[in-house]
């Protein structure tokens, strides 16, 4: 996947996260950088890539209940 393309892909993840969350847009970027998902997205061998942005959102959510 182009880079430009990844690029608006993530930060459409993260407003999602954002709007879901009701957390500023900076939070939301913050929490995703500490994920798997944020890992899994920059690989492009995972394959997350080409996920919807709903389903990544709901990976991504699932991740952070699970922390501590």
């Amino acid at each position: 996947m182009r880079d430009n393309v990844l690029w608006r892909k993530q930060s459409r993840i993260i407003m999602l996260l954002a709007d879901t969350l009701k957390i500023s847009p900076e939070r939301a970027l913050d929490l995703y950088y500490t994920t798997k998902v944020y890992e899994h997205m920059s690989d492009p061998k995972s394959g997350l890539q080409l996920m919807s942005d709903d389903y990544i959102l709901e990976d991504l959510i699932t991740e952070l209940r699970a922390i501590p």
